[in-house]
């Protein structure tokens, strides 16, 4: 604890700067890190009466980065200024991070999500850039399944902008992707593998496309109930400055159920098609937990988790998910596919309780990996 206390002081100094003046008597003390109902840690005052952040020192588990490394992430949320009796609205956020990890891939990036109640809209932009490396996976007649690693240096442009279908809680806009990627092999074969072309190691991939919103969840961290879907089409093209021609269809859905006072069920489902040839990293994969990022590819992509979340107490939690997937290359049929399944346990902390946002740990399981997470919100959002 002691050792959190001085990670929060070293980035209020960084974050000096930007703060509004204080009397004597509103100057920042520890008190603030305490919450007026129970006096359990708690993040909420700092953040929305000093224009204060989540100092997120993220431990970087993903297999397929090493499995280990960091990622220094402030996030500042505060409270919309527009407020609707009897309906909520967002906090906007803001985050940068830089991170490191154990394959010897580094990365900086930014990302801005806010809203104007007033003009009915919402907007999301970011962008960064990565030194990655990571694995793919391919299975070959007779020899089965080879790994191929590859490095990637990426950089990245985001956005996209909605606004509100009179007053309901759908949204529709446009979105934009620019990537430009320089990609070499790390195998030392002479010959590339059939899946790569030698456009896929220096191009740029720029989409644009439509992108649907409906938004009923209570809260956009930790929801304890709503629905909240998702549905974009994005297109690759020459017209849009892109080296390839494909289009991505996505949809996503997820249903969260107060069942008690004490227990939340949530449900997901997600949908990938493409179509058109695309890169090879490009290709729609599983995101599951525990799953290592575009171990199991194709053409489409299906998955359905579940989470269940019981609240032992108004701070802690306890988690238990499982989930299944499918991964359709090219001419392989749905009942032919193999199938990917994940499960896991965890636990949450609710760090900021006037945003209801919870944070904590997951250890996941799948066919043949594991792989352990460290979540802020809910463990979907970065997957969605």
């Amino acid at each position: 604890m002691r050792f959190f206390y001085a990670a929060l002081v070293f980035f209020l100094i960084l974050n000096f700067s930007f703060a509004q003046e204080k009397t004597e008597k509103e100057k920042l003390s520890m008190k603030v890190f305490k919450d007026s109902l129970d006096g359990k840690l708690d993040m909420s005052d700092f953040l929305i009466n000093y224009h204060g952040f989540i100092p997120l020192a993220n431990i970087i588990t993903e297999p397929a980065l090493g499995g280990i490394g960091v990622m220094v992430t402030p996030i500042f949320i505060e409270p919309n200024k527009y407020q609707e009796a009897g309906k909520y609205t967002p906090p906007n956020i803001t985050a940068g991070g830089v991170g490191y990890s154990g394959n010897k891939s580094w990365g900086v990036g930014a990302m801005r999500i806010a809203s104007l109640p007033k003009h009915h809209l919402k907007y999301r932009v970011g962008g960064g850039y990565g030194d990655v490396n990571m694995d793919f996976f391919r299975d070959f007649p007779v020899i089965g399944e080879r790994q191929f690693a590859f490095n990637f240096n990426t950089t990245a442009l985001f956005g996209n902008v909605l606004r509100q279908v009179g007053q309901s809680d759908l949204y529709l806009g446009v979105m934009y992707l620019y990537l430009h990627n320089k990609v070499k092999p790390q195998f030392g074969e002479v010959q590339l593998p059939d899946f790569v072309d030698n456009k896929a190691l220096d191009n740029n991939l720029s989409s644009v496309g439509v992108n649907l919103q409906y938004d009923k969840r209570d809260n956009v961290f930790t929801p304890n109930k709503g629905l909240y879907v998702t549905s974009s089409f994005r297109v690759n093209a020459g017209w849009t400055g892109s080296d390839y021609d494909y289009r991505n269809w996505m949809v996503s859905a997820l249903q969260y159920l107060q069942l008690t006072d004490k227990w939340v069920s949530g449900f997901r489902f997600e949908g990938n098609l493409q179509f058109g040839h695309a890169p090879f990293y490009f290709e729609p994969g599983v995101s599951l937990r525990g799953v290592p990022a575009a171990r199991y590819q194709g053409d489409q992509t299906y998955l359905l988790e579940t989470e269940q979340r019981y609240d032992l107490t108004q701070r802690w939690s306890l988690i238990g998910f499982v989930g299944a997937a499918k991964a359709l290359p090219d001419k392989v049929s749905f009942s032919d596919a193999d199938l990917v399944y994940n499960y896991g346990t965890g636990f949450r902390y609710l760090i900021a309780r006037k945003f209801g946002v919870r944070t904590g740990i997951d250890v996941a399981w799948s066919n043949e990996d594991f792989g352990w997470y460290i979540v802020f919100g809910s463990a979907w959002n970065n997957r969605n």
